[in-house]
């Protein structure tokens, strides 16, 4: 809230009846370093949604994607991920280089959960840390490594789960399905039996 309570957000909360939920909050406000909660969270992603602004001033939200847990959790302040080659237009890239401030977030929608997280970023050359560079990438992937995106947080925050919309990918469908599966399965397979031993009988 440090961050996010500008002046004109304040004048907003206050216009709709709202300022008095915050202005003597005092709740949990630990939120500069990574807990367990968090990290576990964050290892489990394969994607998630990091806004950028440019120097003329506009947003820019750009999806990243990968391999869950492509966004790796270096210490409790710090995340980073292997910039892979996309459409090859650099525009977060390009934000990042003139102002450093980002803005993350993580979704789990089956669980209808979110993590936002604030933070300054930078890139890392491929060759300016290797040992980061063999951290983040993952060479089953396939995809061509460009940079490194180092994020230093400046604090997170766990949203609301209202109008999150459950959705599912393949992969936890299958993982869902499977007993539904298995069990059709062998019911196909009992009925074939069944049927192989009628035959055989002479029954109809």
């Amino acid at each position: 809230m440090d961050i996010a309570m500008t002046p004109s957000v304040r004048r907003v909360q206050a216009d709709m009846g709202a300022d008095r939920l915050w202005s003597d909050f005092k709740g949990h406000r630990d939120f500069d370093c990574f807990g367990r909660r968090e990290q576990d969270f964050i290892v489990r992603r394969d994607s998630f949604y990091m806004a950028s602004v440019s120097e003329t001033g506009w947003p820019y939200v750009q999806h990243r994607g990968g391999p869950a847990g492509f966004l790796k959790v270096i210490d409790d302040r710090t995340l980073a991920f292997a910039d892979y080659r996309g459409n090859r237009q650099y525009i977060s890239t390009g934000n990042v280089a003139a102002n450093d401030r980002v803005c993350l977030f993580l979704m789990d929608y089956p669980n209808r959960t979110r993590l936002k997280i604030y933070a300054t970023a930078q890139t890392v050359s491929l060759d300016a840390e290797p040992e980061l560079a063999a951290a983040v990438t993952d060479k089953a992937y396939g995809a061509s490594l460009e940079r490194i995106f180092l994020l230093h947080l400046a604090a997170f925050d766990w949203n609301c789960p209202q109008h999150i919309m459950p959705r599912f990918t393949e992969a936890e469908i299958r993982a869902g399905t499977q007993a539904l599966r298995d069990r059709l399965s062998l019911l196909e397979s009992e009925n074939a039996a069944l049927r192989t031993r009628l035959l055989g009988s002479g029954e109809n």
